[in-house]
């Protein structure tokens, strides 16, 4: 065979299953020198990167565990204080009842009272107004009965203290007259 060239046996005596010195070194020089880059400048990057990752999830969580408990405690605040408005309305509730009520019993009693002086002074009114007629009729009722007298007498009465006795008999029969007919009625 012509490919196979002669350059002093040295093809020959090799075999072709064993690699060469020279390419097992070259290649593991290389192979240290990608080693070498790899855990130098890639490994340190994507653990960076994985590590910034694990701290943004992580922060993520904690913010989020963070605000759960804040959204809690807000709930909580906003429960106390909606139960706080509800005890304080029912309290103003019950103010405004109470104070009503007090204010149609102070009603009640400025009307009672304003009606009892209402009646004394209309009583006392009355009782004037029938005391005055009553000593007007007793003057037109003896002006009356001395006149009246007078003429049966036949002498007019003149004397003060002698018409105020006739008066004073006339109205007593009066009365005893009027006392007699409610008593037979």
């Amino acid at each position: 065979m012509t490919f196979l060239a002669n350059d002093g046996g040295s093809h020959a005596a090799s075999n072709p299953l064993i690699p060469n010195v020279w390419e097992i070194g070259i290649t593991a020089v290389g192979f240290l020198l990608l080693l070498f880059i790899v855990t130098k400048y890639v490994v340190p990057a994507f653990e960076k990167t994985y590590q910034d990752r694990k701290e943004a999830i992580e922060g993520g969580l904690a913010k989020a565990e963070k605000a759960q408990a804040e959204a809690a405690a807000a709930r909580d605040e906003y429960t106390q204080q909606l139960e706080s408005a509800r005890l304080e309305a029912q309290k103003i509730r019950e103010d405004a009842r109470a104070e009503g009520e007090a204010i149609i019993a102070e009603s009640k009693a400025r009307a009672t009272a304003e009606a009892t002086r209402i009646t004394e002074t209309a009583q006392k009114t009355i009782e004037a107004e029938r005391t005055a007629a009553a000593i007007s009729l007793h003057r037109e009722v003896g002006s009356l009965a001395t006149t009246l007298a007078g003429k049966i007498v036949g002498e007019a009465l003149t004397d003060d203290e002698r018409s105020s006795r006739v008066v004073d008999r006339f109205l007593a029969d009066l009365e005893a007259e009027k006392q007699n007919a409610g008593a037979t009625r």
